[in-house]
């Protein structure tokens, strides 16, 4: 697979990287089915299974080329490399568009997922009782999670590692949205948001020579949080690689069926129009992150009426199923030059 990738192919492949970050960060939106839809994901949880004890025997043992070429290292590396840049740039301009066009930028997201739902199915011919039953399934968990109430935040290591865990299912499993999932156990703001500013002024201020952050309890703790954090999402990566990569192989139509019901199921939670709820103190005053941002609690869904940006959104919703079917039509492309 490596040889045969021209320069054009992997720059694609890190602007892949750049989608999946970015949906990955948007409540309610999956990375995997960005995976899906652009005709990277079998190889993807391919390449995640080979995280394996033989990988790190190679390692171990000092034998890195071997370690690289057998994990598929030049794939893995430009997808996580463009997920990395993503997060520090893409997403920054996604937060910005969600916070001052927040109706079109759902309308995109809502778009693409309809898109999706589209792709996934044309190409899927094996219907019976048993992959109906699958994705009815689908459906019924993918809305159920839509309107669940969120928990309290919980800074255990247990929990967090927990956390870590589910949220990477975004990445592995498309129609699964980690970061609402991250929403909905009451630790977002905990683990993507205040964690990850820590580890920030804690860079800046070590490249400043300011090494007092070790005498900090509150930021030595979200230091914590966020290393556990981090192990259990890598620990969710290869585990669900592996579970993934043996059930598509033994059961891939009720499998498919499935993600088709989860992604299905995901349009409630991108649903355009609606109202974020905000997490109130006792005291009726806004909580607020770190970044001064107020904490985002769940959202309320409306039926929009018929005006100008509803029309507008509706435009943003057909926007958003063009760029599906241009990813699908690349992704294509690309699996007929490998083949």
């Amino acid at each position: 697979m490596e040889s045969t990738r021209t320069l054009k192919d992997k720059i694609f492949l890190i602007l892949k990287g750049l989608g999946m970050g970015a949906a990955n960060k948007v409540p309610g939106v999956s990375g995997g089915v960005v995976a899906f839809v652009a005709g990277f994901y079998e190889e993807f949880i391919y390449s995640l299974k080979k995280v394996n004890r033989k990988a790190f025997k190679l390692l171990i043992n000092g034998r890195f080329k071997s370690f690289y070429n057998y994990i598929n290292g030049r794939f893995l590396s430009l997808l996580l490399f463009g997920m990395v840049v993503s997060y520090f740039s893409v997403s920054k301009v996604l937060d910005y568009f969600i916070e001052h066009y927040e109706l079109y930028v759902w309308s995109v997201f809502f778009g693409m997922i309809i898109g999706s739902i589209y792709y996934i199915n044309k190409d899927f011919k094996d219907w019976n009782y048993k992959t109906y039953a699958s994705l009815a399934l689908g459906i019924l968990v993918g809305l159920s999670i839509s309107f669940l109430n969120p928990a309290k935040e919980n800074d255990n290591l247990w929990f967090v590692f927990f956390c870590g865990i589910i949220s990477v299912s975004g990445m592995t499993l498309p129609g699964f949205s980690g970061s609402f999932i991250l929403i909905l156990l009451g630790n977002y703001v905990l683990l993507l948001v205040n964690s990850v500013n820590a580890l920030f002024d804690t860079f800046y201020e070590v490249l400043g020579g300011d090494f007092g952050f070790i005498n900090n309890t509150e930021r030595i703790r979200m230091l914590k949080v966020l290393v556990v954090f981090t192990l259990g999402s890598v620990t969710g990566l290869v585990t669900f690689s592996n579970i993934l990569s043996y059930i598509l192989k033994h059961f891939k139509s009720i499998t498919l069926s499935a993600i088709i019901g989860f992604i299905i199921g995901s349009l409630g939670v991108v649903w355009p129009w609606k109202t974020t709820q905000y997490k109130l103190a006792e005291d009726g005053t806004h909580v607020l992150d770190s970044t001064g941002a107020k904490v985002v609690l769940n959202y309320k869904r409306y039926m929009p009426q018929l005006n100008a940006d509803t029309y507008y959104a509706i435009a943003f919703i057909f926007l958003g199923i063009a760029i599906v079917l241009a990813l699908e039509y690349y992704g294509q492309k690309t699996r007929k030059i490998n083949e």
